[in-house]
């Protein structure tokens, strides 16, 4: 029995962590409400498909860095389950789209859902769907496959020195006719812009920034995406290594 207990706590240790919480689950966790199935018990029953998928399966790669640095697409949901089970969704809008046809009226649903952990990862995505939730499942589904690292730092002058959740420097995101402004701000700020860029900034793991907007605001799935598309931008802007010890600047989680 003692070697049983111990080969079971090396696989563990060599698991991911949403692996490891599906086939050796604790008794002491409560479960957590979800909209959609749960991810874990997708877990147990996951066949993967992919290269990238079976080395997480055999516990190769335990992290979501070590397998961003693989360089392999990320096209299997339970492969984002397995090494981030702490991420959270929000299903910012859904709206009926009805259209006339010959045969009658159709309806259909578009779901705008984002997901992050609140420390450095978040996704987005949009989805249609003749129902509603089957298409708030695929939109979460598709959003964790759109993850994406969010650069954090300390770029606002009336803030103390030291490390920061804010961004390092002013961005402008585009989506339609909307755009977004993000800019530093300092340590306790908190997040001044609309409701629906601050639930994505609050899944991204950013909790100070300034904003400015332009553009039709009033559209929920253009300034979510617009906002999403600045944290893209972030990450698409070449940085001296000076400027990035200056400015305490970091991408994705703090492991």
């Amino acid at each position: 029995m003692s070697e049983e207990n111990e080969v079971t706590e090396e696989e563990n240790v060599t698991l991911a962590p949403g692996l490891s919480m599906a086939l050796y689950p604790s008794e002491s966790e409560e479960p957590v409400r979800r909209r959609g199935p749960d991810p874990l018990a997708g877990l147990r029953m996951w066949e993967p498909r992919t290269r990238l998928g079976r080395m997480v399966r055999e516990g190769k790669i335990l992290t979501y860095e070590e397998a961003l640095e693989t360089g392999y697409p990320i096209r299997e949901v339970e492969v984002v389950d397995a090494l981030l089970p702490d991420l959270t969704d929000d299903v910012l809008g859904v709206n009926m789209i009805q259209r006339m046809t010959d045969s009658g009226r159709r309806v259909r649903f578009n779901v705008l859902c984002v997901v992050g952990n609140g420390d450095g990862y978040v996704g987005l995505a949009v989805c249609k769907g003749k129902e509603v939730s089957s298409t708030i499942k695929k939109a979460i589904d598709s959003a964790k496959l759109n993850l994406i690292p969010v650069m954090r730092g300390n770029g606002s002058w009336e803030s103390s020195e030291g490390p920061g959740n804010s961004v390092p420097f002013k961005v402008t995101g585009r989506s339609g006719s909307t755009r977004i402004t993000l800019l530093p701000a300092p340590s306790g700020k908190g997040l001044v812009i609309g409701d629906y860029g601050r639930r994505v900034l609050t899944l991204a793991g950013i909790t100070d920034v300034w904003s400015r907007s332009k553009g039709q605001t009033r559209s929920t799935i253009n300034f979510a995406k617009a906002t999403f598309n600045a944290l893209e931008e972030l990450n698409k802007t070449r940085i001296h290594d000076s400027d990035r010890d200056r400015l305490h600047m970091k991408s994705g989680r703090e492991l």
